[in-house]
């Protein structure tokens, strides 16, 4: 299956030419750092970009101190992480092996100088990339999770940060790391915690504070004004952010929890264009995410729009959940649909305690050797219970419906009747839960003749139904009866994605008739920038 980056060795053998460290010396400036000298800790901005001249820079585990990883970097290589592109800290601590001199260039500096210089911009995205994925295919990185599996709080910062792909170490509670990592930092023994670097025991988790230490908050000015505001960062907020970006727009994407949306929880899209073994989700919208960013389009998250109001002077002020305020010349709705939650007893006692409304790497964790159980007649319920059986004993897909012929792509439902590991239910569905902490048994209930059945699992996954996220408007756009946003022919917007307010557009799922595939919200994206583009321009 297609992935991000090329094998991380093989890019670093690949230098910047003279040219190019020309240029970067026209910029920077020589620094020298003596032999144990650190030239970046984690958790500090990373705000440089650092040319190797001469020496040996060196990755550092952050709790025992000793050089992390074989490989070092010498001259003609570079020191970085794909936060340079969005601002955000310095994943892990970095120091000099031996006495090394470096050129280095402001991180705004560098960026401009990327966008005059493609072919050297190729070359360190691709690097950057790299690494960020050598990273967690290991699992390197300073944050530090202790008891996932037994803590929902935990675990709910775990998709958090694999969701947005931030590395993190994950250890069983009891075992002798998580006790060695509590010891290093004087957190309390078998007890869960999330930990950052050698220092920072984080008191009530939160993805915000999360976000905060790895660099997400991109330190938004109150009232910050942007040609236009990206409300959602699924495939149509991404796309939308590319080419605003790309078309010199000053534009922000404001995602409540990570980047990819819905579709960002898919564990494998087969009917994309250009990706003929097939990419996740994740991966799909993180490369748009990186290409976004290397236009200049910068990302808030966790950030939620709570409120939006048209001002005075025809701008649009958005309120997030932390009372902070963006303004906007233009506004694009792309917050997609959530699935619906069923109306069955004890269902919020079990979210995230074996109750689930994606199927990722996460996730599928808690079901090996076990049965899990899918509700849902889609393409993404199809792709669940398809990752699903790689893991689990057995996958059991509840289908309301008597067919999948209308909802599922037809290669996608020939592969899980013909799958062993994997049974569909028509006319069926669930009418009770089961367990004391965490879920261990459902009733499944026949639609025909209302018989039911308990069966044990290790998992109920949800996905089924969408509601439209569009509480935040305000009142300002026209809904149709279900919620979704009204465009086109329906109003008077001037465009096939424009609403019944002026200078608001509104693209995917979200959007009234939309088709609800990835591909297309990726094309109405991309095409609505030229209609903002219109609107901005006096």
């Amino acid at each position: 299956m297609e992935t991000i980056g090329r094998d991380l060795r093989e890019m670093q053998r690949v230098p910047l030419s003279a040219s190019h460290v020309a240029a970067i010396r026209a910029l920077g400036s020589e620094r020298h750092y003596p032999t144990g000298t650190f030239l970046a800790r984690a958790g500090e901005p990373a705000d440089r970009f650092v040319y190797v001249e001469e020496g040996e820079v060196e990755v550092v585990d952050p709790f025992t101190g000793e050089r992390h990883v074989p490989s070092t970097l010498g001259p003609t290589q570079f020191m970085g992480e794909i936060a340079l592109l969005h601002g955000g800290n310095w994943s892990m601590p970095m120091r000099a092996s031996k006495d090394t001199n470096t050129i280095e260039v402001p991180r705004r500096d560098m960026l401009r100088l990327m966008s005059e210089i493609p072919e050297m911009s190729d070359i360190v995205i691709t690097v950057l990339a790299a690494r960020r994925r050598r990273q967690l295919d290991s699992r390197d990185g300073t944050l530090v999770l202790i008891g996932e599996d037994e803590d929902r709080v935990v675990r709910r910062i775990a998709e958090f940060a694999s969701r947005n792909r931030f590395p993190y170490r994950s250890y069983v509670l009891g075992s002798e790391e998580a006790r060695a990592v509590a010891r290093s930092c004087s957190a309390t023994p078998d007890r869960p915690a999330v930990i950052f670097g050698r220092e920072i025991v984080v008191a009530d988790p939160t993805p915000a504070k999360v976000g905060q230490l790895l660099g997400l908050n991109y330190n938004l000015l109150d009232d910050e004004a942007f040609d236009v505001l990206i409300v959602g960062g699924g495939p149509a907020g991404v796309a939308a952010g590319v080419y605003a970006g790309a078309e010199g727009l000053r534009a922000l994407v404001i995602e409540d929890l990570a980047i990819g949306g819905q579709a960002g929880t898919s564990s494998r899209i087969e009917n994309y264009m250009g990706f003929p073994t097939g990419i996740s989700g994740a991966d799909l919208v993180w490369r748009g995410e990186v290409q976004a960013l290397k236009f200049g389009t910068r990302f808030a998250m966790p950030r939620r729009v709570v409120k939006l109001e048209r001002l005075d002077d025809g701008a649009f002020c958005a309120t997030f959940d932390n009372d902070q305020r963006v303004r906007g010349r233009a506004v694009i709705v792309a917050t997609g649909v959530q699935y619906r939650r069923l109306p069955i007893d004890r269902l919020e006692a079990f979210e995230g305690a074996g109750i689930y409304y994606a199927a990722t790497e996460n996730e599928s964790r808690y079901c090996k050797d076990a049965e899990a159980v899918v509700i849902g007649g889609g393409n993404s319920a199809g792709q669940a219970a398809m990752y699903l059986s790689r893991s689990a004993r057995h996958v059991r897909l509840l289908v309301r419906g008597q067919s999948l012929a209308t909802s599922m792509s037809s290669y996608l439902s020939s592969r899980l009747e013909a799958d062993p590991a994997i049974t569909i239910e028509y006319g069926a569905e669930v009418s009770g839960l089961h367990g004391d902490d965490r879920l261990d048994a459902v009733t499944i209930q026949n639609a025909g003749d209302g018989t039911e059945r308990t069966v044990s699992t290790c998992a109920l996954f949800i996905m089924v139904g969408a509601a439209p996220n569009t509480s935040w408007l305000s009142g300002l756009v026209a809904l149709d009866s279900h919620g979704f946003v009204l465009t086109g022919d329906a109003t008077d917007g001037g465009s096939p994605y424009g609403t019944s307010h002026p200078g608001i557009f509104a693209v995917g799922d979200v959007r009234a008739g939309s088709v609800k595939r990835v591909a297309s919200s990726v094309g109405e994206g991309s095409v609505v920038i030229s209609k903002v583009w219109d609107y901005v321009q006096p």
